[in-house]
C-alpha cells in the first residue's frame, strides 16, 4: 500500500521507510534522516511518537491527526493533534483541535487564517518598536540641546493616543500573498535590526524637523506644534510604508487602516486651529510651515521605501521555506493559494 501511494505521488522507494528498518536507527540518526523521509509505513505507536519528536528535533512545526487510542501518544507529542468527531473519547480529550466535517481542507482555512493574524501581529510589532525606539532617541537627543522640553507631558500623551489609532486598525488589515503562502517563525533578531534601523531613519527627520525650526528661530509653542504635527503625520503615514514588504503604492490596505490614517492625518493638521488647541499647548501654524512638515514627511516616506527595498535584499523576510513539492497537489489541489 505504501509503496502503491508512493508511486502515484512520484515517490522514490527509497524515500519510504517501514517500522522494522525505524527500530534499526539511533534517535540521533533519524533526526538527520527523517527530512529525507516522506513515508514512514507499518509503524507502531511508539515509533510515531519518535518520528514526531524527531521533526520537532529538527526544528519543524510538527501537526498530527489521529483518531485512535494508539494515536494518543503521538498526538501528545506534537505541536498541534488534531482528531475528528467521530474518534474515540481518549483521542478528542487530547486533540487541540477537534473537525466536525469530514473535510480536510477545514485545515488548510485554519492555517491561512492563522498566517494572517501572525503577519499582522509582526506588522503591529515592527511599527511600535520602530517608531517608539526612533521617537525616544529624538526626545532624549533634543532635550539636551534645548533650553526647554520638546514636548510638554499632555502633548506626548496626545502623540500616543493619536499614533496609536492606525496600529490598532493593522490587526483588520490585508495582507500580502507571501506572508499567506509560506510559514513564517518568530525572529527576534530581525526585528531587533528592524527597530534600530528604521526607528534610527525617524529620528533623523525629526532632527531634521529641528535643524528648520532652530533655523528660523521658532518660539517654544510653535517649535512644540510644528515638530507634533509631523511626528504624528510622519507616524501614521509610515503605517502604510511599513505594512508591506512590497512597494506600498502595490498593496492596498483595508479600508479601516487607510480610513484611520487618513482621518489621523487630517485631525492633526487641523489640531492647531482647533478650539481646544491653546489648552494643549499649541499654536496655530503658518502655510510656509506645513509646506516645510509635508517635504519632510515626503522625504521620510521615500527614504523608508528605499530602506526598506535594501533591507530586505540583505535577509529576505518573510524566510523562504522549502515545502516537498509532491504533497501540493495531492493534499490540497483546489487550494492554489496555500502554496508558493
Amino acid at each position: 500500500m505504501a509503496r502503491y501511494t508512493a508511486n502515484k505521488l512520484g515517490i522514490s522507494e527509497q524515500n519510504i521507510i517501514t517500522g522494522s528498518e525505524l527500530n534499526q536507527i539511533s534517535d540521533q540518526a533519524l533526526v538527520n534522516r527523517v527530512k529525507q523521509i516522506e513515508i514512514f509505513s507499518e509503524v507502531e505507536p511508539n515509533q510515531k511518537e519518535r518520528i514526531i519528536l524527531a521533526l520537532r528535533k529538527g526544528e519543524n512545526v510538527v501537526g498530527y491527526i489521529g483518531d485512535g487510542i494508539n494515536d494518543v501518544t503521538a498526538m501528545h507529542a506534537a505541536d498541534v493533534s488534531i482528531s475528528v468527531e467521530s474518534a474515540v473519547d481518549a483521542a478528542k480529550e487530547v486533540a487541540n483541535i477537534v473537525l466536525l466535517e469530514k473535510d480536510l481542507l477545514v485545515l488548510a482555512d485554519g492555517v491561512k487564517a492563522g498566517r494572517k493574524t501572525f503577519a499582522n501581529t509582526l506588522k503591529y510589532v515592527f511599527m511600535c518598536t520602530s517608531a517608539n525606539f526612533g521617537n525616544m532617541f529624538s526626545m532624549a537627543g533634543a532635550s539636551l540641546f534645548l533650553p526647554f522640553l520638546p514636548l510638554l507631558p499632555k502633548q506626548v500623551l496626545m502623540t500616543n493616543l493619536l499614533t496609536d489609532m492606525p496600529e490598532m486598525a493593522i490587526a483588520s488589515d490585508s495582507v500580502d500573498e507571501a506572508w499567506v503562502k509560506k510559514p513564517v517563525r518568530w525572529d527576534i533578531h530581525f526585528i531587533r535590526r528592524f527597530m534600530m534601523i528604521f526607528g534610527l531613519i525617524s529620528s533623523i527627520f525629526d532632527y531634521m524637523t529641528f535643524g528648520v525650526l532652530l533655523w528660523i528661530g521658532a518660539s517654544q509653542d510653535l517649535f512644540r506644534t510644528t515638530w507634533f504635527v509631523e511626528s504624528v503625520v510622519s507616524a501614521s503615514s509610515i503605517v502604510l510604508v511599513i505594512r508591506t514588504f512590497k512597494p506600498f503604492y502595490r498593496s492596498r490596505p483595508s479600508n479601516a487602516l487607510l480610513f484611520s490614517v487618513l482621518g489621523i492625518i487630517a485631525f492633526t493638521l487641523l489640531l492647531p486651529i482647533m478650539p481646544f488647541a491653546k489648552t494643549l499647548g499649541f499654536t496655530p501654524l503658518s502655510k510656509s510651515l506645513y509646506i516645510i512638515i509635508f517635504l519632510i514627511v515626503g522625504l521620510y516616506i521615500v527614504s523608508v521605501e528605499g530602506a526598506k527595498k535594501y533591507f530586505l535584499h540583505s535577509k529576505p523576510y518573510p524566510p523562504k521555506l522549502e515545502v516537498k513539492k509532491r504533497f501540493k497537489k495531492a493534499l490540497f489541489p483546489r487550494r492554489p493559494w496555500l502554496w508558493p
